[in-house]
């Protein structure tokens, strides 16, 4: 498993690669150090996404799913709506305007979980935060 260092309004986190997304994570590794803004979920409940409109990583689906738990990241590939990452800090069900979705659970946020809900609130009520992930120098 590949270790993901991800920086986000003002909390630190590491992630480690899912097994069972293999061909999500090569593509996603391709992409690092990987610059976004993380904005607050409209329909999912307790989670912050990454819109990527038409953006394609050239990957299907792979394990994936509507219920993250706390510290999942799934990149759903688009198709129903657009393409995006999301990243559940609470309760969450992967949902769009046309209803629920699955996506592909890629990293696993295994360090630093404990500030989840700190970001999700600044996110929430601050509004949009950078978001950088790159490969973490210790693993």
């Amino acid at each position: 498993m590949t270790r993901i260092k991800i920086t986000a309004g003002g909390f630190d986190f590491v992630a480690v690669t899912h097994p069972d997304a293999p061909l999500t994570v090569a593509a996603f590794c391709k992409l690092l150090p990987y610059r976004q803004r993380l904005i607050h979920v409209r329909w999912s409940g307790e989670g912050c996404w990454v819109p990527l409109g038409e953006f394609q990583l050239g990957v299907g689906f792979e394990n994936h799913t509507s219920h993250p738990s706390v510290g999942d990241i799934l990149f759903y590939p688009g198709g129903y709506s657009e393409t995006e990452i999301i990243l559940a800090y609470g309760a969450c069900s992967f949902a769009s305007k046309l209803g629920q979705l699955a996506g592909n659970h890629f990293l696993t946020i295994v360090e630093g979980k404990e500030n989840l809900r700190a970001l999700g609130t600044k996110v929430l009520w601050e509004g949009a935060q950078d978001v950088l992930f790159e490969l973490d120098g210790l693993g």
